[in-house]
């Protein structure tokens, strides 16, 4: 699968969490129900990627961690935020940047509807 039927297929799962849960709850909720259907649909998905920093060719493990890795091609940072910030975006922009990854998706659930907060 390419990385847009990767994004297209999560976010369809993203809009079915959203809709069976509504705003207004924990990050870790949508992360773990995000994480549920996305394997249930058949997709392989890593929760809490480890992301080191390699810097002058030593690889130091700082904490970063992706929160989903879908098919070890697409990022998906959550968020239950009030609104997302610049700093959300380069939070994701890292990742991409750490992993050499293409397609990341900064989602924030606590909007009324979830295409709002992609």
């Amino acid at each position: 699968m390419t990385e847009d039927e990767i994004s297209n297929k999560v976010i369809g799962c993203g809009i079915y969490v959203h809709k069976a849960l509504g705003p207004g709850l924990l990050e870790s909720a949508y992360k773990e129900c995000l994480f549920y259907k996305l394997v249930q649909s058949g997709l392989y998905v890593e929760k809490e990627k480890p992301m080191p920093l390699i810097f002058e060719d030593v690889r130091l493990d700082v904490g970063y961690r992706i929160d989903l890795l879908v098919e070890n091609k697409l990022i998906i940072e959550i968020k239950s935020v009030e609104e997302l910030t610049d700093v959300h975006l380069a939070q994701t922009l890292t990742y991409l940047k750490l992993g050499n990854f293409k397609l990341g998706l900064l989602m924030n659930f606590n909007v009324l509807r979830l295409k709002d907060g992609i």
